[in-house]
Order: C-alpha cells, then sequence, then structure tokens
C-alpha cells in the first residue's frame, strides 16, 4: 500500500462528466489499498472568466481581493469532486487550501507556500477517507487568502507530496507524458519514459508547458517522486521525472527541445562602457517586476557598447517606457526591439559529456538560412533567438539532426 498524491488539472475537471471520470480513476487506485490524496484546479476557464469579472469592476484589480475572488474556481471542484466520489461509494472529505493550512507568504496572485499542516489529512487517511483538496491557493500570517500564480495547483500537489512524504506524486494532464518537444510541431516526437529534474527544469523554464518550474524545482528540493500522466487514458506508464541519470543518458545527448513564443529582445545602442552601466539599465526593469532572459553586452568600442536583452512579450511594452527614461540618464543612443522573435533550445543531461553540440545546432540552422540573434548556454543547454516566422522549421530540423525522432 502507498500514499499516492494525485493532481488534475482544469481539462480534467472541466465538466460534471469529466468529473465522474476523475472519480472513477481514484476510486481504483483506493481499491488497490492505496491512501489517496487529490488536488485539482478549476474548471477550465474559470480562473480567466473570475478575472476578466474582476477587471469589470476595476482596471488593475487590488491583488488581495482578486485573490478572494479567483480562489472559488477550486473551491468549486473539490466539493464536486468529493460529491462524485461519494455517489460511487467512496468516503472523501474536501479542503480548501486555508483550511489544510497551506500557509503562504503574503505576495498576493504569486504566492509562495512556507508551511503544510498535514494533521488533519492524515487523521482522514487514516479513517479511510480521500482527501481532496483545492490546488493554487493558501493563506498567510495574518489570514488572508492567497493564490500561488499560473499552474500553481502542481506546486501545491508536490507541496502535499513532500508535507505527507508520498511514494509518488501523479500530475494527470492533457498529455501522457514529457515529450522530445511538442507534437504538434514535430508529429514524430517520442514520449520519455524517464527525464532528470536537472531536464525537467531547463525544458519547463524554456517554454515546455507540461509542468509548472516551481513544481519542479520544489520536487527536486524535497526529493519527491514526479510522474506525469494522462488523464484521459486508464493505461500508460507517463514520463517518471528522476533524481538520478542512468546508464543510457550519456548515449542521449539531447534529451528535448523547449521553444517560447512568449519572447520580445530590446536592444539599447550607444551605451556609456563603464562599471554599473547593466545595473542602470536593468535595475528598473527588475524593479517593475520583469523578467529578463537572455542578456548580451557587446565588447565596447569607442567609449561606447550595445546592450541586448529579452523579457516576455506581454511586459514588453511596459519596459521600452521605463527604459526611455533610463535613455536620457545614462546618455544612451537609440533603442531598438522586435517582439517578433522566440526562442528554441536543446536541452539534455548528455551535453555534460559530449563537445560539438552547439556547433551541431548552429550549422543546421545556419543551413536552413536561420539566423541566430542571441545566444545564451548552460551546462545542459543551448538557446538562441530566432525570428518567430522560423520557429517550427527550428524545431523540427533540430529534432531530426539529434536523432529524437529515434526510438530509445
Amino acid at each position: 500500500m502507498a500514499l499516492i498524491v494525485q493532481k488534475y488539472g482544469g481539462t480534467s475537471m472541466g465538466s460534471p462528466e469529466r468529473i465522474k471520470n476523475v472519480a472513477r480513476r481514484v476510486a481504483k487506485w483506493k481499491a488497490q489499498g492505496h491512501d489517496v490524496v487529490v488536488v485539482v484546479s478549476a474548471m477550465s476557464g474559470e480562473t480567466n472568466r473570475l478575472i476578466a469579472l474582476a477587471k469589470e469592476l476595476q482596471e488593475y484589480p487590488d491583488p488581495r481581493e482578486l485573490d478572494v475572488v479567483i480562489s472559488t474556481g477550486e473551491q468549486v471542484t473539490i466539493g464536486l469532486l468529493a460529491m462524485a466520489l461519494k455517489e460511487i461509494g467512496v468516503n472523501a472529505k474536501s479542503y480548501c487550501g486555508w483550511q489544510v493550512r497551506v500557509v503562504t507568504d503574503s505576495a498576493h496572485t504569486k504566492a509562495r507556500i512556507q508551511s503544510i499542516d498535514e494533521a488533519a489529512m492524515r487523521a482522514d487517511l487514516n479513517a479511510g477517507r480521500v482527501v481532496v483538496v483545492a490546488g493554487f491557493q493558501g493563506l498567510d500570517e495574518d489570514g488572508n487568502i492567497t493564490t500561488l500564480g499560473r499552474g500553481g495547483s502542481d506546486t501545491s500537489a508536490v507541496a502535499m507530496a513532500a508535507a505527507l512524504k508520498a511514494d509518488e506524486c501523479q500530475i494527470y494532464t492533457d498529455v501522457d507524458g514529457v515529450y522530445t518537444t511538442d507534437p504538434r510541431v514535430v508529429p514524430e516526437a517520442r514520449r520519455l519514459k524517464t527525464i532528470t529534474f536537472e531536464e525537467m527544469i531547463e525544458m519547463a523554464s524554456l517554454g515546455s508547458k507540461i509542468l509548472q518550474i516551481r513544481s519542479v524545482e520544489f520536487a527536486g528540493k524535497y526529493k519527491v517522486r514526479l510522474r506525469v500522466l494522462s488523464s484521459f487514458e486508464d493505461e500508460g506508464e507517463g514520463t517518471l521525472i528522476t533524481f538520478e541519470e542512468d546508464e543510457n543518458m550519456e548515449k542521449a545527448v539531447v534529451a528535448g527541445i523547449a521553444f517560447d513564443r512568449n519572447e520580445a529582445r530590446i536592444n539599447v545602442k550607444g551605451v556609456p562602457d563603464k562599471p554599473g552601466i547593466a545595473y542602470q539599465i536593468l535595475g528598473p526593469i527588475a524593479d517593475a517586476n520583469i523578467e529578463v532572459d537572455m542578456i548580451i553586452q557587446n565588447v565596447g568600442e569607442n567609449g561606447t557598447t550595445d546592450f541586448s536583452f529579452t523579457v516576455p512579450r506581454g511586459e514588453y511594452q511596459q519596459a521600452l517606457a521605463i527604459l526611455r527614461d533610463v535613455q536620457t540618464h545614462i546618455g544612451a543612443g537609440k533603442i531598438d526591439s522586435d517582439d517578433k522573435v522566440a526562442k528554441v533550445s536543446i536541452v539534455g543531461v548528455g551535453m555534460r559529456s559530449h563537445c560539438g553540440v552547439a556547433s551541431t545546432m548552429f550549422r543546421t540552422l545556419a543551413e536552413e538560412g536561420i539566423n541566430i540573434q542571441m545566444i545564451s548556454t548552460s551546462e545542459i543547454k543551448v538557446s538562441v533567438l530566432i525570428d518567430e516566422k522560423y520557429l517550427e522549421l527550428a524545431v523540427r530540423v533540430l529534432h531530426k539532426v539529434f536523432g529524437l525522432d529515434q526510438p530509445a
């Protein structure tokens, strides 16, 4: 008998019929003798509906009050799933995040979990109940309802698994595992049986939407065994995210290809080439909570240099407005920018022990006439910024050249 934490997303909880399917799946695990805790998201589209409702009343909704509003989506689904379980003879009890006492910091709409009081859940599990918990939410030390940000239910599930020392945390989604790349772009993409935490963190941070990056980091930190499965297929092992690199890892130089269309490039020209200039440019951007991704500062010439970086496309105009103020202050030249760019990345722990991976990537793109605007690397990944119109072509040719379409 094992203690399993299962997480079902908005698509899985999207209708009464789908909720019944989830209940039947949970009942099957319970019937096998396992203890089960289920973490659920709001119904698909519900959080967006609630945000739109809030914006009809306040252009920039107050973060505390917005959390009060958007946390209600999960309150609906936990109750419905508990009812569905009881209807088929499974004793279940639902909890909001604040009832379980998921304690977070006070950063409304993007709070971070600090602790979980698992006593009530343990008591229910010992009494033979299935515990159904609202993902995405908690409360701060002052008793205010908080939410964890987009994809926060993944993090809730992993945190529950860590607190309960669960044997496995299963993330059910609308795909049956982690693929070498998005099958909608490359039909030949393969499902991976295993992937390391390092690779999964890179894939999540580079645009793969399977898991939220914070949940993967949390699982890695607390050694939570994590598996991605399909909520629409009864069979299949999904993808296990592992701590260890198995002996085959060295053979697979590249595990997957991630891409992200949510990029915009900004280039500040004629920047004075002196100490502290990077901070003077990026400090105000950071103060506005705008995340900077790729950064390049060219070698200075005649006392000036060019400084380029990327930001999320949705924050591009805000970043430009900030830089126009900075431009005058630091005496920079003109600012040019482009929001029709995309990032393509190759990821693999095998890159540590193989040379020539980056050059293969660059040569392959050059042969297709794809210009590289920026490059960023780490020990296990290489990312390039390219014109968005070449994104799918780039992903397809890289997937092929690194043999990812071949059976493992």
